[in-house]
């Protein structure tokens, strides 16, 4: 093996990394989170209905790490509202640039009370209220066994407000994704309506073109 050669595979190997988010570039795919590999998930940070007065919920995120593997565990206890109203989460700080990529895949497995998951993004730095959140919802079928690979197409995200569309809102800018999270909810506007105790296992977070 040659010198041009290590050079070469240093490169397509090389992981940036921007904000909490580790990226590599492989064939036009990128590895946003591989929490196969990654050493801590401290810069996750817990955004539940707690940040409101009547909010009851709880989500965190930690690594499993065995003797044959290492994974993530999104852990969520749901209690919402008699309306449906809750939302229990983790979210990081980014810095991405997602420009040209279409998709964002999950691959993982849910088990406990609860199918029906999101992702939430925002963009420009705004980070918090009131400005809107991205998001795209998902369902991961329960198993103990398998896992899946879920795709949500990056030109489905849509802006909301404390869960309702906002259609009036600026597109997603998918140049300066700053925030990127992770949450089960309650459907308080949604026709099915969920809580109780639930677990979403994670192995990787990538985008592809």
């Amino acid at each position: 093996m040659n010198d041009e050669t290590i050079r070469n595979g240093k490169r397509l190997t090389s992981l940036l990394m921007m904000g909490s988010a580790m990226v590599s570039t492989v064939r036009g795919d990128r590895i946003l989170f591989d929490f196969t590999t990654l050493d801590d998930v401290s810069p996750w940070t817990e955004q539940s209905d707690t940040v409101r007065t009547v909010g009851k919920s709880k989500a965190v995120i930690v690594l499993q790490t065995t003797q044959e593997f290492q994974r993530a565990i999104f852990f969520t206890l749901l209690n919402p509202q008699p309306n449906g109203a809750g939302f229990a989460g983790v979210r990081t700080e980014t810095n991405l640039d997602l420009t040209g990529m279409k998709n964002i895949k999950i691959n993982c497995r849910a088990q406990g009370s609860n199918t029906g998951y999101k992702v939430v993004l925002r963009h420009r730095g705004q980070d918090n209220e009131p400005n809107p959140t991205y998001e795209q919802f998902f369902t991961v079928p329960i198993s103990a066994e398998d896992f899946t690979t879920i795709s949500l197409p990056i030109s489905n995200f849509k802006a909301y407000y404390r869960g309702r569309v906002v259609p009036d809102a600026d597109p997603l800018d998918v140049t300066s994704i700053t925030n990127f999270g992770l949450q089960v909810y309650g459907g308080v506007y949604e026709p099915v309506h969920q809580g109780g105790v639930s677990s979403l296992e994670i192995n990787t977070i990538t985008v592809t073109s």
